[in-house]
């Protein structure tokens, strides 16, 4: 019997595009994954009985706690629409229509709760830290106040003004209003010339019997009401 070959004369068959997988390493994959479940399980019971609430032990690569550099956006899906798939999460495990934190895969239905999830102990031990807040040496504290206090400075500097400065500082925003207003003027009256001059060079070029757009739109409007003129009480 034949054997099957390539194109390049080597050997081939149906199935060699297939991945090949190693079978003992996902073995001990599979392995590893039930003993951890097994250890968490245990650990989970343990905290249980003991009327606490079970958290990821602790890896030795965790940061201390420290203080968000920004505020959480609460309102930036206010008003929005948000399509889920079919097989999306109903309750809180998986991405479902809500908040929802990547680093805990759970999805809040209220801005309060995902709040509290954010300064739980889970969400911290999620995103490697301890949940414990360095403490603060006295130079620390120091330059933490000088920080502060520099600040508080340059903004009273920046505040503080003169009743001539505020009058003068009113004064050019006024200017700068009535220069606004008066360019709007100038190029209204501008555009109206123009228009009035193109009307005067029609009419001389065609005559008065040319309709120009606009001209007349008064008497047809009374014109199609029926109304061909008023009368006058003069005699």
């Amino acid at each position: 019997m034949a054997s099957k070959k390539g194109a390049y004369e080597t050997k081939a068959s149906d199935t060699d595009f297939r991945k090949k997988w190693d079978r003992a390493e996902y073995a001990q994959k599979a392995k590893d994954r039930e003993a951890s479940e097994k250890e968490e399980s245990k650990l989970r019971y343990e905290a249980k009985l003991a009327g606490k609430k079970y958290y990821a032990p602790l890896t030795g690569t965790e940061t201390h706690t420290q203080a968000r550099a920004s505020r959480l956006d609460v309102a930036s899906n206010v008003g929005k629409i948000m399509l889920m798939p079919a097989g999306a999460a109903t309750g809180k495990r998986g991405r479902g229509a809500g908040f929802y934190c990547a680093d805990c895969d759970l999805t809040f239905k209220d801005n309060l709760q995902w709040v509290e999830h954010e300064n739980s102990m889970q969400h911290l031990r999620a995103i490697g830290q301890t949940g414990e807040v360095k403490r603060a040496e006295v130079q620390d504290v120091r330059a933490r106040i000088e920080s502060v206090w520099e600040k508080m400075c340059d903004e009273k500097r920046g505040d503080v003004r003169t009743l001539g400065e505020r009058l003068e500082v009113r004064r050019e925003e006024e200017e700068r209003i009535r220069g606004e207003r008066r360019v709007k003027r100038r190029e209204e009256a501008e555009r109206k010339r123009v228009k009035r001059e193109e009307e005067i060079k029609v009419k001389t070029e065609y005559g008065e019997d040319v309709r120009i757009e606009g001209e007349h739109d008064e008497d047809d409007l009374l014109g199609s009401m029926g109304i061909v003129g008023f009368g006058t009480s003069k005699k």
